[in-house]
Formats: C-alpha cells, sequence, structure tokens
C-alpha cells in the first residue's frame, strides 16, 4: 500500500507561495506592512515545524529502514544540510525585514532560490524514498506526531493556511486526506478566523 503524500506535497506549495508573496510585496513596497510582516512570521513558524518533524522524526525512520544502502543514507545527510542552510537565510531575511534593509529583495531571492531547490531534491529523491522503504504505518506515526506538535490551536493555522488561494482541485485533494471531524472545524472556524488575520495583505 503506497503512502498518500498529499499534505507533505501541499506544504511545500505553500511554502512556495508564501515567499513568492514576499517577493512581491519587496517589489511594490509593500514588505514592510504589519501583514506582511505577520505572513513571515507564520511562514517561519511552519516551516521550523515542518522540518524539526523531518530531522527528529522522520529521516531518522528513514535511516532505520534504509540500513546498508550507502547512498540512501547520504540523501538524508544531504535533506538535514539543506536544511541547516536554511537558517542562515532565514536570519538574514528576518532582521532585512526588521530593519528595512535595501538588501532585503537580494536576500528574499536567495532564500526562495534555496528553499525550492530543497523542496524539489526532496520530492525527486527523499519522497520516492520514502515511498520505498516506509509503511502507511510508519507514515502515520510520523504525522501523528506533527499532529501533537502542532495541537489543535497549531491545525486552526495550519490547514486555513495550506489552502489559502490555492486552486480549487489542490483545495479538494488536501481537505479529502484529512479526517472528517477538521473538514469540519476548518469550514466553520479555522478558515474565518484565518481570513481576519489578513497574512500578507490578502
Amino acid at each position: 500500500m503506497s503512502i498518500d503524500l498529499t499534505v507533505m506535497y501541499a506544504a511545500h506549495d505553500a511554502f512556495r507561495r508564501d515567499l513568492d508573496r514576499l517577493g512581491k510585496a519587496v517589489a511594490d513596497g509593500t514588505a514592510f506592512t504589519p501583514q506582511v510582516r505577520a505572513g513571515w512570521d507564520n511562514f517561519t513558524h511552519q516551516l521550523h515545524i515542518h522540518h524539526t518533524a523531518e530531522d527528529s522524526e522522520l529521516w531518522p525512520r528513514v535511516q532505520r529502514k534504509a540500513e546498508g544502502r550507502p547512498r540512501d543514507i547520504a540523501l538524508l545527510t544531504e535533506m538535514e544540510a539543506e536544511h541547516a542552510r536554511l537558517d542562515p537565510q532565514l536570519t538574514a531575511v528576518d532582521a532585512a525585514l526588521r530593519n528595512r534593509s535595501a538588501e532585503l529583495a537580494e536576500l528574499v531571492h536567495a532564500l526562495a532560490t534555496t528553499l525550492d531547490d530543497h523542496l524539489a531534491h526532496e520530492e525527486a529523491s527523499a519522497l520516492p524514498l520514502i515511498q520505498e522503504v516506509l509503511t502507511p504505518a510508519d507514515w502515520g506515526a510520523f504525522t501523528g506526531r506533527m499532529r501533537e506538535t502542532q495541537g489543535m490551536r497549531g491545525a486552526a493555522v495550519f490547514v486555513p493556511w495550506i489552502v489559502d488561494g490555492i486552486p480549487p482541485a489542490d483545495r479538494s485533494a488536501f481537505l479529502g486526506a484529512l479526517p472528517p471531524p477538521v473538514r469540519v472545524l476548518n469550514r466553520l472556524f479555522w478558515e474565518a478566523g484565518y481570513r481576519r488575520r489578513g497574512l500578507w495583505g490578502t
């Protein structure tokens, strides 16, 4: 049985979308508004949770299943190293936003390039490896830990953040991968609360 990676791909797309929004805000002169700052803060929060969970919970599970396969173990090391390379770039963009730095556009472009390269590498190599070596039960244990980390308050932001502005087909696919009670909560409460926050000025 294959693993449903819908939520993983949707999160990757949301990261790309947010950095695209930041780049556009820099270009049109709105990067220093409270709404963009709030969008950036949420982006960095979601990315931190995502990468921390991969490094602490997902890659070790894959490594145990890929024991004796040096190329696969090397790939997991590359995933962690790519995460580490993003950290100083995130810090630099954060400082540039706080200080209204003239270097912001260049820093955002560099960050977007590094993150997109990492996500593409993960999608091309690490996610197929996950499909090969993990079972749905393994994946469920990982996603269960993610849910514990987010909690209900975190989920109330994560779910509407993912579907913010995405095409209807992608929205349906993502929501269809979630438990029915989560879909109900999102429809009745979470999306309205998320919209009131006005992240990115949308």
